[in-house]
């Protein structure tokens, strides 16, 4: 299955999980196993693809295909931090579950444009519980996604919630689910925000101290590099460059669709460039995040259409 096929496949199965939990229903793990172990299929097949393909989802498709993208990211991460495959699809299955208490949640609250007041705050942190008390009803949910579901939201230094845990009482998995929950709420548009340059978010995250384990944050740069497929960088030559696939050996020289584009936004002098394998033809001089904005309404599809392999 292409990765543009899976994901509307996996999304169906979230939409279906989501379903389930809200009339209470026992969730069919094996449609969810099922799904995880498709998803990390695809992540080992070509990690940059399906998280590509993941980075592209409307507002309203956000709740569904964010429980797709934290399984994808959490296989892609525990990869680089040399889980085993039984390991890194058990993540990935704490990943796809983690937010289903959301499903207890109302719709218009998870989706209200404006800010919160402290009373709808207060709603919406009680998710993990609620999907960790829906979940502990079956007794075919492993410990382990149940965890991840209670404990995505600590954060390092205990000024997390819901039991304000520290450092060494969060698991693996929910350490990793911290980081990729955030990595992706923040790369993804919401009724209430634009999303953010992938770069742009890596860096910010990476300023956040006491919030994420920071060896693993680290993992998690490598994983994605520091210029995420999907951002946007400035080149030396006046042009800009849309990231479309890593290059392992230098995380500072991806794979770029290059253009140029106009006042009325009209792109050209597009090309495929390999910073890695041509360093002399052009070199970054900065993330184009503040052009993110701008840009986001390029057609990405366009953009990444030549490079989901990798």
């Amino acid at each position: 299955m292409d990765a543009m096929a899976l994901r509307e496949t996996a999304k169906k199965a979230t939409k279906a999980m989501f379903s389930e939990a809200r009339m209470g229903k026992v969730l069919d793990m094996e449609r969810c196993v099922s799904v995880v172990e498709e998803i990390a299929s695809s992540v080992v097949k070509s990690p940059s693809g399906m998280l590509s393909v993941l980075r592209l989802k409307l507002a309203d498709e956000y709740t569904y295909l964010h429980s797709v993208a934290v399984c994808a990211l959490m296989v892609a991460l525990g990869r680089t931090l040399g889980l085993d495959e039984a390991a890194c699809r058990e993540a990935g299955l704490g990943g796809f579950l983690h937010d289903v208490g959301k499903a207890f949640i109302p719709h218009e609250l998870l989706n209200k444009p404006g800010k919160l007041t402290d009373e709808e705050f207060t709603q919406i942190k009680k998710h993990p519980e609620l999907g960790y008390k829906y979940l502990s009803q079956d007794p075919n949910v492993p410990d382990y996604a149940r965890d991840v579901c209670l404990h995505h939201h600590e954060k390092m230094d205990g000024n997390g919630y819901p039991e304000a845990l520290r450092s060494g009482s969060i698991s693996l998995y929910s350490r990793m689910a911290a980081i990729c929950d955030v990595y992706d709420a923040l790369t993804s548009d919401r009724p209430y925000k634009r999303a953010w340059d992938p770069a742009e978010a890596i860096s910010t995250m990476a300023t956040w101290s006491g919030h994420f384990d920071r060896a693993m944050f680290l993992a998690f740069v490598k994983t994605l590099g520091i210029y995420p497929v999907g951002s946007i960088v400035k080149l030396e030559s006046g042009r800009s460059g849309f990231v479309i696939r890593q290059n392992a050996q230098d995380l500072t020289r991806p794979v770029l669709k290059v253009f140029r584009y106009n006042d009325s936004m009209e792109m050209s002098d597009t090309e495929i460039l390999d910073l890695m394998a041509t360093p002399e033809a052009d070199t970054i001089v900065a993330r184009g995040g503040e052009e993110w904005a701008r840009l986001s309404h390029l057609d990405s599809m366009q953009l990444l259409s030549t490079g989901t392999p990798g």
